[in-house]
């Protein structure tokens, strides 16, 4: 399953924000293929679609209109075909009770997004490049968890 890229979903409502994403994929040294939603229902709509391509990192925003991110979140984790997928849930401000919710139901980073552009590619590059290298070697991702 070794590739050269990696796909990667992000969902937010900002459109800002699918901008700079967008631009800091491009960036990367690391071969990204992405693809944008504003909302939990047109993920969900896409990842049971017959065509959809599985990523293997979604980025989504804690905060999103339609469906929310704990029911995408629960809905992807009962489905097996979506095992391997890396989940990062971001938010401004969240609670620790919500933190700790998010990794219990299945998400596996969450990042504090910064408040600038510099620390969101920072931040955006750590990520891409950690699931990078256990994408590429094989690792096993069953219990990967990280805080931003």
């Amino acid at each position: 399953m070794n590739k050269e890229y990696l796909n990667v979903i992000t969902v937010d409502d900002d459109e800002g924000n699918i901008i700079f994403f967008k631009n800091i994929f491009k960036d990367l040294k690391i071969g990204v293929k992405s693809q944008c939603f504003s909302d939990g229902d047109d993920l969900m709509k896409y990842l049971s679609s017959s065509g959809a391509i599985i990523p293997e990192i979604i980025f989504i925003k804690y905060d999103i209109p339609g469906k929310s991110c704990m029911e995408c979140l629960r809905e992807i984790r009962i489905n097996p075909g979506f095992s391997n997928i890396v989940i990062t849930v971001y938010a401004s401000q969240i609670s620790e009770n919500e933190t700790e919710e998010i990794f219990v139901s299945g998400g596996n980073i969450f990042m504090k997004k910064p408040e600038t552009y510099e620390g969101l590619k920072k931040s955006l590059t750590e990520i891409i490049t950690i699931n990078w290298q256990y994408h590429s070697s094989g690792l096993n991702k069953d219990n990967f968890i990280m805080k931003v």
